[in-house]
Parts: structure tokens; C-alpha cells; sequence
């Protein structure tokens, strides 16, 4: 059972997404917080594993929330919003969130999200993760290296590196293991020995090491 924690300060709003999150067999909803100090306290009295933030709310906004509660590791942070802006989206990534998505999207969107990030990936909206890509390849220009000339990513092996470039692309396990002809358990240890070697903390990090290493552009 996926344990899930709700913070935001509108109370119809913490209704509806538990009516959605309700219906699911595997999800539950433990509690309610109606701003960031109060997600806080929750999350390390409850101990979800999910926390779905909102970002404008009193006392203290969810990005100042998500960033202790990433810092204390209490929970998974998914950060939602109404306002589609880049400085949300950055700030939240910067404050270790796993996911990010609109409050405009499907709810079999914030459902799969929940999924996901319960399940230790990284999450972002399709409109989002187009933003993320184009900020670091803007911000990053694509070097003309092979992996064995850079001293972190001649740790990984031939095999590793293809599942990299594949992360990079957008693919999920299951695409990857279709593409390489490997089982999805293969790809998922790949996937585990990638960040691990890399030192990177999810599939978010995992896509702007490999743009920033000119593995893909």
C-alpha cells in the first residue's frame, strides 16, 4: 500500500485529489496538511512515502517544505501547481523533489506519478520535461566526448551508457528493455547501478548528467 500525504491550502482541493488517489486499490491517503510547516511535522510523524505539495501556501511554501522533508528523509516529494513557471519548476527540482506536474492534468497522470515516485523514479508532466531538456542543453552545450574519456562516466559500462542515452530520451524501463531485447528486471538494475555509480539521487539527474556530458543533445 502506497501512503500518501496531502498539502495544500485549499481544502477542496486536498478533496478532490483524495477522491482520485481513493478509488485506487494500492494507494492511501494518511493525512492532510494545509501549508508547508504543517506538511513537515506530518511527514515525519506519519511517514508516507508520497507527499503531494503544493507550492503557495502560508507559514511556509512547498518548496521550503519539500527541501526539509527531502533533507530529513521522511517521504517522496511529488510538488504540484496551478502556475505552469519555470521558477517553480527549477526551484522545486533544486529542493530534491521527484516529481513535478500541473494541477490541470489528467488524474491518471497524478496517479501514475504516485506510482512511480513511490516506486523510487522520478516523475515530470511531458510539457515539463520538454522544459527541463531545453534548459539544460541551452545551459549545458553538448560536448564531444566518449564515455571513456570522462573519468565518471568510464565507470559505467558499454551497457549502462546505452540505458543513460535511453533515460535521456524520455524512455521508461519498459521501452528500454524492448529496445535492448533485456527483461524490464534487467533494465531496473541498470537503471539502480547507473545512479549509483554516478552518484545521482534519480532519472531527473540521470537526464541532465547525460545532456551535460554530451551523451545526447
Amino acid at each position: 500500500m502506497i501512503r500518501v500525504l496531502l498539502a495544500d491550502d485549499q481544502t477542496m482541493v486536498r478533496t478532490g485529489f483524495e477522491m482520485i488517489l481513493g478509488v485506487e486499490n494500492d494507494i492511501e491517503v494518511v493525512g492532510q496538511a494545509a501549508d508547508g510547516r504543517q506538511a513537515v511535522s506530518a511527514a515525519a510523524r506519519l511517514h508516507p512515502d508520497v507527499v503531494l505539495m503544493d507550492v503557495q501556501m502560508p507559514t511556509m511554501d512547498g518548496i521550503a517544505a519539500t527541501r526539509e522533508i527531502v533533507a530529513a528523509e521522511t517521504a517522496r516529494v511529488i510538488v504540484l501547481t496551478t502556475f505552469d513557471r519555470d521558477d517553480y519548476l527549477f526551484d522545486a527540482l533544486g529542493a530534491g523533489a521527484n516529481g513535478f506536474i500541473l494541477k490541470n492534468s489528467d488524474p491518471t497522470e497524478l496517479v501514475a506519478a504516485v506510482r512511480a515516485v513511490a516506486n523510487g523514479d522520478a516523475l515530470l508532466s511531458p510539457s515539463v520535461t520538454l522544459r527541463v531538456i531545453r534548459a539544460m542543453a541551452q545551459g549545458h552545450a553538448p560536448r564531444e566526448v566518449t564515455p571513456g574519456a570522462d573519468a565518471e562516466l568510464a565507470r559505467l559500462t558499454d551497457r549502462e551508457v546505452e540505458v543513460l542515452r535511453a533515460l535521456a530520451r524520455g524512455l521508461s524501463n519498459a521501452e528500454i528493455a524492448a529496445e535492448l531485447f533485456v527483461s524490464e528486471a534487467t533494465v531496473k538494475t541498470h537503471v539502480s547501478n547507473v545512479l549509483s555509480k554516478l552518484g545521482l539521487r534519480d532519472r531527473v539527474q540521470a537526464v541532465a548528467h547525460a545532456y551535460q556530458h554530451g551523451l545526447v543533445s
